[in-house]
């Protein structure tokens, strides 16, 4: 694939002329060598042409048939930097590998991504549902489990974990992160860079993670993909950054620039957050990867008039990287010798993506081991990991009269709705490497956990969207024999991730429609939602008994759900994200700020301005008492600590894991703040009839302060409170 020019064929040769010989063993070779010496030797041998190379990403695997991957590897330019590798096989990644070490002068191996999101052949509930468990223990250990299958799956480097703070359910890719609160973005994100990478990205399961979207996403206008986004300087840094600082200072090798125009100035072309911020405030090591199309797309946000100018602006603002548009190749020679970028800012463009490499250790070993499929996915330990996680992310919503767990006189259930024996919509959107099969459906889910003690009557009742109501009465003759009805709707995976912008959060009325129809059969429903987003419930909640929402849970999604309903397992997952009563009420979050009159005034008049679960909403099959608030002191200096404690006692029949959320609240400071902010959870084991204590060790600069327009921490003599369990505590800070 010759696309070089004249032009860049002679600067290459220039170049050359000047390189350093190679000696018999170059340093870069050295294994013993320190990694900053041996990019510096390898730098100073390699011609314009490699280095521009080396900030190219181009797609492979899409293919991998035997009989044609011999063609996508002869097309593929062999010093190439990255390749997007969309399979789950190392044999033709090792291919291409094959080619990029021996078929070029220098042997810089091939840095091999893929978008594995939430697991890639062993997939878990979606990072939003992940979010619901407060448990970034299991988080981080269900990355660990998907760096290790990718690894041995010839990847390099996930496209994750997306910790864009996302407040419109409409918007798609709010399945993809972690809910609506900074902190909470922050913690998982955190989490799951530390299972991605491990303790060192040399280690032999460890992968490069990659946070996205850089920077402000999540603020797409009207909940539309690749939209505007109006972002003061304030709220840039109080809201968007913070999740992003918390994982570059945890290590996070690469960051991804988003496709959102962030008030005029497009991400990829934004020198203040990619430079400024990234680079010179936050001193990041590692390198910055273009989105998709993400630099020749300059032009249609109408910043660029064409791809050499999207060139230009991109990489001047900080993307080291271009992802498959070739425009960095076709056009980084001319841009060069036109003194429009520098030698220098090229080679530190380089020298970011070669370090990542040593720090992977593929120039000392850069071919994948090869297993057989059945010794390095779906391993038992592995399913059993993405159950556990589904069941702590499974949020009970509704419980009327304790439905649930199902009582001993019911002895005939009706499983009735599309989502009872989908096996593909129920792992959701970012499971490209998965299969059909790997899933586990809920009906099977159910066999399994009940093992015939109860008697299951099946019904699919309806498609997810159409018109057709045939189905219908299957579905009601099926309530009229059975003792309880569970009603399992959704959405299909599609219909949230990226490019799933939906205009309502309702479901599509046919779904709404079936539930309304059991509903005259009389008997008890329970409403099982799997889905990508917050839903509209209005019509569908005072019809229910109870509501489960299952999110979309992966491969063991099925028992993680039949344990809840049985009773074997009590559900102790809280919302994320806010559940607006309609899809009118959006934005709608727990951390808005305040508004100039209070009481109803500014209400809506036709509706109730409240929405219907707030986040951190999550019952119990159990109960919980929270004791007073005991703290250390209630008057402080500002470089003084405090101590907060809470007992809670489980005043139930059964164990439970309750998650304590810790907010303060500041009420009058120089700059408007949220009325009230999370700043740390903590999610415990409690024994029927048994207490625990929670602690908050608060330190008031990082704990009580906020931040400036530019970034600068401040904290103000005053009054805050400490909000946990139902109180409010008072901490005056001198």
């Amino acid at each position: 694939m010759k696309i070089y020019s004249y032009k860049f064929l002679l600067v290459s040769g220039l170049m050359a002329i000047g390189s350093v010989a190679f000696s018999q063993s170059p340093l870069y070779k050295n294994k013993s060598a320190s990694i900053p010496s041996r990019v510096q030797d390898l730098l100073k041998r390699m011609t314009l042409e490699e280095k521009v190379l080396q900030l190219s990403q181009l797609s492979f695997g899409n293919n991998t048939n035997a009989n044609n991957i011999g063609n996508k590897v002869k097309n593929i330019p062999a010093g190439i930097g990255s390749l997007i590798y969309n399979s789950d096989n190392p044999v033709y990644r090792n291919q291409m590998q094959k080619k990029a070490m021996e078929e070029t002068r220098l042997g810089i191996p091939i840095l091999f991504g893929n978008d594995v999101i939430h697991g890639l052949r062993t997939v878990y509930p979606i990072s939003l549902a992940q979010a619901c468990s407060w448990n970034p223990q299991l988080v981080q250990q269900a990355c660990a489990m998907a760096a290790k299958e990718s690894k041995l799956a010839g990847i390099d480097w996930t496209f994750s974990p997306m910790i864009d703070v996302a407040r419109d359910g409409r918007w798609g890719r709010i399945s993809e992160g972690y809910g609506e609160d900074p902190y909470t973005n922050a913690v998982f994100g955190v989490a799951s860079v530390k299972g991605y990478q491990g303790n060192h990205l040399s280690d032999s399961f460890s992968i490069a993670a990659c946070l996205k979207h850089y920077v402000g996403y999540g603020a797409s206008e009207g909940g539309r993909d690749y939209s505007y986004t109006e972002i003061s300087q304030q709220t840039l840094w109080d809201t968007y950054l913070p999740p992003f600082e918390a994982c570059v200072k945890a290590g996070a090798a690469t960051l991804m620039s988003s496709f959102n125009d962030i008030s005029g100035v497009p991400s990829s072309a934004n020198h203040y957050t990619l430079t400024e911020i990234l680079k010179d405030k936050w001193k990041h090591q590692g390198f910055v990867v273009s989105d998709w199309n993400a630099v020749e797309q300059l032009i249609n946000q109408g910043v660029a008039a064409n791809r050499k100018e999207a060139g230009y602006k991109a990489f001047n603002a900080g993307v080291d990287m271009d992802m498959v548009d070739k425009i960095y190749i076709e056009n980084m020679p001319q841009l060069l010798a036109e003194k429009k970028i520098t030698q220098a800012k090229i080679d530190d463009a380089v020298s970011r993506v070669l370090h990542l490499k040593f720090q992977l250790g593929l120039f000392d070993k850069p071919f994948a081991t090869v297993l057989e499929e059945n010794e390095r996915v779906l391993l038992p330990a592995s399913r059993k990991l993405a159950q556990d996680l589904a069941s702590e992310s499974i949020v009970l919503l509704k419980n009327k009269q304790q439905m649930l767990p199902i009582k001993s006189n019911i002895k005939s259930v009706a499983l009735i709705g599309p989502m009872v024996k989908d096996r593909s919509n129920i792992m959701g959107s970012w499971a490209f490497d998965s299969k059909d099969e790997d899933a586990e459906t809920i009906w099977e889910g159910f066999g399994k956990v009940f093992a015939n003690q109860v008697a299951f009557n099946y019904a699919k009742g309806c498609d997810f969207d159409s018109t057709d109501e045939s189905g219908f009465q299957a579905g009601i003759e099926q309530a009229n024999q059975s003792d309880l009805v569970i009603v399992c709707l959704g959405e299909k995976k599609k219909w949230s991730g990226e490019n799933g912008s939906r205009s309502t959060l309702a479901l599509p009325a046919i779904q709404e429609k079936l539930v309304m129809e059991l509903k005259k059969s009389g008997k008890p429903i329970v409403l099982v939602l799997s889905s990508g987003r917050p839903l509209e419930l209005v019509r569908l909640e005072p019809l229910a008994d109870a509501i489960v929402n299952l999110w979309q849970p992966g491969v063991q999604g099925g028992s993680a759900l039949a344990d809840i309903v049985k009773g074997n397992v009590n559900p102790s997952g809280k919302l994320a994200v806010t559940f607006p009563l309609t899809t009118g009420q959006i934005p709608t979050y727990y951390n808005m700020r305040p508004n100039s009159r209070t009481n109803t005034q500014g209400n809506y008049k036709d509706i109730s301005t409240a929405p219907l679960y707030w986040f951190g909403h999550g019952l119990s099959y159990t109960t919980y008492q929270y004791d007073s608030v005991k703290i250390s002191a209630t008057k402080v200096k500002k470089n003084e600590k405090i101590v907060a404690e809470v007992t809670v006692s489980n005043t139930g029949k059964v164990s439970g894991k309750e998650t304590v959320l810790w907010f303060i609240s500041n009420p009058a400071c120089s700059i408007s703040r949220p009325m009230k902010e999370l700043k740390y959870f903590e999610k415990k084991e409690i024994a029927a009839g048994g207490k625990a204590t929670y602690k908050f060790e608060i330190d008031p600069m990082r704990d009580l302060s906020f931040v400036d327009a530019t970034g600068k921490k401040f904290l103000e003599s005053g009054s805050y409170f400490l909000l946990v369990g139902g109180q409010k505590v008072k901490i005056e800070i001198e």
